[in-house]
């Protein structure tokens, strides 16, 4: 027999050797009864204390609070996410205290200043909002809008401010390219603000010939970038040219 098949055969031998090790001492006895998951699983998750009661149970002591809570910005969350698991606290029929979040800390999780969290999204800079007050001072958590409107757009759109706030767009207000109604600031899902729609507002300032600095670049907008709106190739918050 040719080496060459010899060293085959080793090969294939540890090859088969390996899957039946897997197979069979590796692998779960009930893996595949229901699916490419292990069965047994389900056993597992059964025999595991209850933690949380859900939302319907909060309901049925706390209703007012539920009323408020459901016509808030927080209507989405469970009661749970923030006064922690409350099977404890049903059964006993509140005996068992639930967390009463106080600390600015709580309110943080959620809301402290994170660029990956999308625009729109209440953030705040912890260093410069209102430093070392509870946020429950001024913020009702069940019914969380702000006590007065923001004075500017960065109380929502942080992000975006902080962005221009390094561009060539810094000297501009918001209202310069977004038209928005008084009740923006208040309920902002319901009242949204514009975004410009057309090339030729870009063009108020730099299409050729355009009144203006003659630091601001100019193009023209027939021909610059084709097909394309301008908001497709430029960041109109940070928008200097690739």
């Amino acid at each position: 027999m040719p080496d060459q098949v010899k060293r085959l055969s080793v090969i294939f031998i540890l090859v088969i050797s390996a899957l039946v090790i897997v197979r069979y001492l590796l692998i779960p006895p009930t893996f595949g009864k229901l699916g490419h998951y292990r069965a047994r699983a389900l056993e597992d998750a059964k025999a595991l204390p209850v933690k949380y009661a859900g939302r319907e149970a909060c309901l049925e002591c706390h209703d007012d609070v539920g009323d408020a809570l459901g016509k808030s910005y927080h209507r989405g969350l469970s009661c749970e996410v923030c006064h922690g698991p409350g099977a404890k606290h049903v059964k006993s029929e509140g005996d068992v205290e639930l967390v009463v979040p106080g600390k600015r800390k709580d309110c943080l999780r959620c809301h402290q200043f994170l660029s990956s969290r999308p625009t729109g999204f209440p953030q705040v800079d912890p260093l410069q909002h209102n430093p070392v007050k509870p946020c429950i001072t001024c913020h009702d958590p069940h019914e969380p809008g702000p006590p007065r409107a923001p004075a500017d757009c960065s109380g929502c759109h942080t992000t975006i401010a902080k962005i221009k706030g390094v561009s060539r767009h810094v000297s501009l207000k918001c209202e310069t390219c977004h038209t928005t109604k008084a009740q923006h600031k208040l309920d902002p899902r319901k009242f949204r603000a514009s975004i410009p729609a057309e090339r030729e507002f870009c063009g108020k300032c730099h299409a050729k010939k355009a009144k203006g600095s003659s630091d601001i670049p100019q193009v023209d907008i027939r021909l610059h970038g084709g097909r394309y709106l301008c908001w497709e190739c430029h960041n109109p918050h940070n928008p200097q040219g690739e």
